[in-house]
C-alpha cells in the first residue's frame, strides 16, 4: 500500500536534473528520456569512458573515478559527491551496477536526493531470494515447488527436503543472481557435496552462506511480467517476454510477447504480479521472472530495476518505461490504468556484444567503421559511434538492435533485414551468430526453451 508520508514527501520534491549514474548504451537511453521531459541531466564517467558521446550531449559531465568500477560506478560516495557538487535531485542508476543495491538506494534519499528506482525495503525483499519467494507465495504467486525457508544445516533434514521435492533439484544461492550461485543436483549421491561448493561460492560472490533448494525444471522457457506501480497505490502489468533465448543464463535474444502463451493463461498471473507489488509497497519498474513448462508458470525472482530488455515492451505496449520510471519518482501517479494498457504486434531484441561470436571471448578495440540499420518498426539503442574505443573493464554489450511489426513471422523478417544491414568495423561483435540464429527454423517455429540456444552451438560445432 502507498505510504502517505513518502507520498507528500516526494511530491514536495520535484527534480529537475537527474545525475545518470551509469554508462553505455543506458545511460544514453535515460538521458533521452529526461531531455524529453525537460529535465536537466549529469553524466559521469570512468577515466575509460572519458570520450563516451552521451558526455558531450548531458548538461554536466563529471570524471569520478578510475577505469575500474569499483572505484568509480561503484563508489557509492563519489556517486553521491558528484550528486551535490552539481545539485541533482535525482540519480538513475540504470541497469547493473547499483541498480538493485539496497544500501545504495537508502543512502540516496537519506542524502535528501530521489532514487529513481525502488525503496530501499523492496529492494532488500525481492533481493534475498528465499523472502521474495515467501512473499510472492503471500499474494498468491505460483512459485517453483520447494520450502520458502533456508537449506538447514543438518544432513538428515536436507535429505528429507530433497526427496520430498523429486529429484532432479536446484540449489542456489539466497542472494544470489546473474546465473551464479546455483547447481543441478540429479540424484542423492551429490547432494551434500553440491550444498558444500555453493554455499562457498555463495559466501565469496555474495556475502552470505544462505541457500535454498527448489525442484529442477527440465525443459521450461523464460517468461518475464514487466510491471510498473507509482506511490499511490495504482500498479499495471505491461504484457510479458520470452527471455529463453541464453547462453551460460546471459539472455541473447528476447521478445514480446511469448511466442504460445494466450492472454487466458498470463492474464492471472500479471494480476498476482501487481497484487505482490501492492502487498510489499513497490514502487516504479520491475520486472518478475518466470519458468514455464507444461503450460504452469513458476516464479523464480524479481529485479528491482530497469531491464536490458525493456525495449521490446515499450514497442509492443506503446508505453515510455522510463519516461514512467522517473515521473514515478517524482511522486507523479501513472498514466494508465489496466484496462488502457494495450499491448499489439510483435517486438525482437538482439544484443549485439563485442565478442568473438565463437569463442565469446570478449572484444575491445577501436570501431573503423559503422553503418547501423534504419526504417519504420527498427530502433537501435547505442552509445557507440565510428572512432568509438570499446573498454576492455565492462560488459561487452555495445547495442541493441529492436523490431517491431504486427505478426511474429514480420517481425522476424524485419530483423533479419536489420541484421543484415548492420555493419560493425575493428572489433569482432556477435552478429553473425545472430544472423545465423534467425536463420533456425526451430527459432522461428517458436520450438525454443532455456537449453535451445547451447544446444543449437553444439550441434554446430558437431558437437
Amino acid at each position: 500500500m502507498a505510504d502517505p508520508v513518502n507520498e507528500v514527501y516526494l511530491a514536495d520534491r520535484r527534480f529537475d536534473r537527474v545525475l545518470i549514474a551509469n554508462r553505455g548504451e543506458i545511460a544514453e537511453r535515460i538521458q533521452r528520456a529526461c531531455r524529453e521531459l525537460g529535465l536537466k541531466t549529469v553524466a559521469i564517467c570512468s577515466e575509460a569512458d572519458r570520450q563516451a558521446s552521451y558526455g558531450k550531449t548531458a548538461d554536466s559531465f563529471l570524471c569520478i573515478g578510475p577505469s575500474n568500477a569499483a572505484g568509480s560506478y561503484l563508489n557509492q560516495d563519489a556517486i553521491l559527491l558528484a550528486a551535490h557538487l552539481i545539485g541533482a535531485g535525482a540519480i538513475h542508476p540504470g541497469y547493473g551496477f547499483l541498480s538493485e543495491n539496497a544500501a545504495f538506494s537508502e543512502a540516496v534519499e537519506k542524502a535528501g536526493i530521489a532514487f529513481i528506482g525502488p525503496e530501499a525495503p523492496s529492494i532488500a525483499t525481492m533481493g534475498d531470494k528465499i523472502a521474495a519467494k515467501r512473499a510472492m507465495i503471500l499474494a498468491g504467486v505460483p512459485c517453483v515447488p520447494g520450502p520458502d525457508t533456508a537449506l538447514p544445516d543438518d544432513t538428515a533434514s536436507v535429505e528429507r527436503i530433497a526427496r520430498e521435492i523429486g529429484y532432479p533439484v536446484i540449489i542456489k544461492a539466497a542472494g544470489g543472481g546473474g546465473g551464479r550461485g546455483m547447481r543441478v543436483v540429479h540424484e542423492a549421491e551429490q547432494l551434500h557435496q553440491a550444498i558444500a561448493l555453493t554455499r562457498e561460492e555463495a559466501r565469496q560472490a555474495f556475502g552470505s552462506a544462505a541457500l535454498y533448494v527448489e525442484k529442477f525444471l527440465q525443459h521450461p522457457r523464460h517468461i518475464e511480467i514487466q510491471v510498473l506501480c507509482d506511490i499511490h497505490d495504482n500498479a499495471v502489468w505491461l504484457g510479458h517476454r520470452d527471455c529463453s533465448m541464453q547462453r551460460r543464463h546471459q539472455k541473447v535474444v528476447e521478445e514480446a510477447p511469448a511466442p504460445g502463451i494466450s492472454a487466458d493463461m498470463i492474464g492471472p498471473v500479471g494480476l498476482a504480479c501487481v497484487e505482490a507489488c501492492r502487498q510489499i509497497g513497490y514502487r516504479g519498474v520491475g520486472t518478475f521472472e518466470f519458468l514455464y513448462e507444461n503450460g504452469a508458470f513458476y516464479f523464480i525472482e524479481m529485479n528491482t530495476r530497469l531491464q536490458v530488455e525493456h525495449p521490446v515492451t515499450e514497442m509492443t505496449s506503446g508505453i515510455d518505461i522510463v519516461r514512467a520510471q522517473i515521473m514515478v519518482a517524482q511522486g507523479l501517479p501513472l498514466e494508465m490504468r489496466q484496462d488502457e494498457v494495450e499491448c499489439a504486434g510483435h517486438s525482437f531484441e538482439c544484443r549485439i556484444n563485442a565478442e568473438d561470436p565463437e569463442s565469446f571471448l570478449p572484444s575491445a578495440g577501436m570501431i573503423s567503421d559503422l553503418a547501423l540499420p534504419e526504417g519504420q518498426g527498427i530502433r537501435v539503442d547505442t552509445h557507440i559511434h565510428a572512432g568509438y574505443r570499446v573498454s576492455p573493464y565492462y560488459d561487452s554489450l555495445i547495442a541493441k538492435l529492436i523490431v517491431h511489426a504486427p505478426t511474429r513471422a514480420d517481425a522476424m523478417a524485419k530483423m533479419r533485414e536489420a541484421l543484415s544491414a548492420t555493419r560493425i568495423e575493428g572489433i569482432s561483435t556477435n552478429l553473425p551468430l545472430l544472423r545465423a540464429l534467425f536463420e533456425d527454423e526451430g527459432f522461428a517455429r517458436g520450438e525454443t526453451d532455456i537449453h535451445y540456444l547451447e544446444q543449437w552451438l553444439r550441434q554446430r560445432r558437431g558437437q
